[in-house]
């Protein structure tokens, strides 16, 4: 047997025994890889996100060190604009306007993909199967579907690179198997450190403006039988359409699917019934002298169960 004979039959067992290796890993254990070193490890790349049929390529960073971490997204198309998460505050900065638009998001982890609860818990709502292995950005990445135990969310494809366990890709699925969104690293690098981003307080920059949480008091309304999984987490009252007239949002997630619920001052000129953008489902009813309205990236079923289910609080404030 000559050596390069030799050579290459090792070379193809050491691949079949790595795989053989690789094969042992199950989708939880690689899921669970993949949430470690989505907040652990420093990395960039030029992600592109399908929504709504339209395509926007944007440079990612992710900084992490001693337990503090940093996500950016800068846009390398018009409207160019740079959005960075620090823990629960999300910021946007528009260049043409140079206005730095400040928001309060304790419930989000990820701009990539949002895993809010453990993946124990996501078993109940979602089955985790391994189906395969594919190359993304010339990257071998298992390929990991999520998918939902019942019609009252998505499935979810996420492939996962084989040896940092970073996601490379992330789709997701309506009812009938069609592709609503998905994101794409097109190259992506593993660093040994990235700058954290100095973002300018709302205080301290003219030119910014903050999202603002009222006082909210007490809900004032209550959601009754939701879809099994889907929880409240967050609260706020906040003034939005350019009002002065507060509006109450209650934020529920299953743990990987959120869904928005308002509640406002009946306006004539907001439509009540189903309604749908891209991706994200709506529906909204007219209750006493308030108009409700549920909204989120899940099927319409799950947003109109969850406004007809909306009752009102009498004496709360």
């Amino acid at each position: 047997m000559t050596v390069v004979v030799r050579f290459i039959l090792l070379f193809f067992f050491s691949i079949g025994s790595a795989s053989a290796e690789d094969s042992k890993l199950t989708a939880k254990q690689i899921l669970a890889n993949m949430i470690q070193a989505m907040g652990a490890l420093n990395y960039e790349g030029t992600v592109v996100f399908l929504r709504n049929s339209k395509l926007e390529t944007m440079k990612y960073f992710h900084a992490a060190e001693q337990g503090r971490e940093q996500e950016r997204l800068v846009s390398l198309n018009s409207p160019l604009r740079e959005v960075v998460r620090n823990g629960d505050q999300v910021s946007c900065r528009y260049n043409d306007t140079q206005t730095v638009v400040f928001d309060h998001r304790p419930y989000e982890r990820s701009f990539l993909v949002n895993f809010s609860r453990s993946l124990d818990e996501l078993a109940n709502l979602y089955d985790f199967a391994l189906s395969g292995e594919e190359d993304v950005a010339m990257f071998p990445a298992y390929v990991i579907d999520i998918r939902p135990k019942d019609e009252f969310r998505y499935a979810r494809r996420i492939w996962v690179e084989k040896l940092q366990f970073l996601p490379l890709k992330v789709a997701v699925y309506d009812l009938s198997g069609a592709l609503l969104e998905q994101v794409v690293f097109t190259e992506q690098h593993v660093k040994e450190a990235l700058p954290f981003s100095e973002v300018q307080s709302a205080n301290a920059n003219s030119q910014s403006q903050a999202i603002k949480d009222n006082n909210p008091g007490k809900l004032r309304f209550i959601v009754t039988n939701p879809p099994v999984g889907f929880k409240e987490i967050y609260f706020a009252r906040r003034t939005m359409h350019d009002s002065r007239l507060p509006v109450d949002h209650l934020l529920m997630t299953d743990g990987l699917a959120s869904i928005s619920v308002y509640m406002e001052n009946k306006n004539p000129d907001l439509a009540s019934g189903p309604r749908s953008v891209g991706v994200v489902n709506f529906y909204s009813r007219n209750l006493d002298d308030y108009q409700v309205t549920a909204m989120g990236e899940v099927p319409p079923l799950t947003v109109k169960t969850i406004a007809e289910g909306i009752g009102i609080k009498y004496g709360s404030r």
